[in-house]
């Protein structure tokens, strides 16, 4: 990509601050436009989540959110880059896999949970696995797809120079999929967070986000619905931007000087 094409961190940090100015406009202009009892105002959720950010129970809600998305998340990555990248030497599996994922991904990952629930009951694992099959899908497909575009030559040269199947994974197709690797994995973590705030507003075990959301529904508490809905907006990109942008920028780092 040229540097003309190219948007500096400045510049990304300006529309990130614009796109979140607008959504709070929008959120203000429906609150003065309906009941305060139907959609509060902008100031007062923030408020609440402010006093919540000292909460116990919201302490709780989120280091269970997160310990359920590390799992899961960590889970589905490992299997799907694992996946992919055997599919890389071994071709007929390749397709088998990805004819597979095609056809299991138009599932949408709350459709699971039912099936899940009557195998394993209520509990975490439910969810976890619910998240680890939301995030499987891209990350493996990803990887997948790469692999098609490593260059034959380099294939056939590292085998001349005696390369077994393993070395050929470790040393020309990992290196040649990572940036598409990281991508997916980006991809990924969006399925699995929206799986995971769904999974807990449906199972209702434990603490969590998707709980607190569910929680505040039911009793009727339209602020804590919008604090807990900001809350996960704000904890979302918080991850992508601090982690996996990060992570991405080291990986990729000859991409980015």
């Amino acid at each position: 990509m040229s540097n003309q094409t190219r948007l500096t961190g400045h510049q990304k940090r300006t529309a990130m601050l614009l796109a979140v100015i607008f959504i709070l406009f929008m959120w203000q202009l429906a609150a003065w436009s309906m009941p305060a009892f139907l959609m509060p105002d902008v100031p007062t959720v923030f408020k609440r989540l402010w006093e919540e950010l000292h909460s116990p129970n919201f302490h709780a809600a989120v280091t269970g959110s997160l310990t359920r998305l590390g799992i899961g998340y960590g889970s589905a990555l490992i299997l799907g880059i694992s996946f992919g990248l055997v599919g890389g030497i071994l071709f007929f599996f390749r397709e088998v896999l990805k004819s597979a994922i095609i056809i299991l991904q138009s599932i949408p990952s709350i459709a699971w949970l039912p099936l899940l629930l009557i195998l394993m009951g209520f509990g975490n694992l439910p969810i976890i696995i619910d998240v680890a099959i939301s995030a499987f899908f891209p990350a493996a497909l990803s990887v997948m797809n790469a692999t098609e575009s490593v260059q034959k030559v380099h294939i056939s040269a590292a085998r001349v120079m005696g390369a077994t199947r393993w070395t050929l994974i470790r040393r020309v197709y990992l290196p040649a999929v990572m940036p598409e690797l990281i991508t997916g994995a980006q991809l990924a973590f969006g399925n699995a967070w929206r799986a995971l705030i769904a999974a807990e507003m449906v199972v209702g075990f434990g603490k969590g986000l998707g709980r607190s959301l569910a929680y505040a529904g039911e009793t009727a508490d339209m602020i804590g619905v919008m604090m807990n809905i900001l809350a996960i907006a704000i904890l979302a990109p918080m991850i992508d931007r601090f982690i996996l942008e990060n992570l991405k920028h080291r990986v990729l780092r000859y991409q980015y000087v």
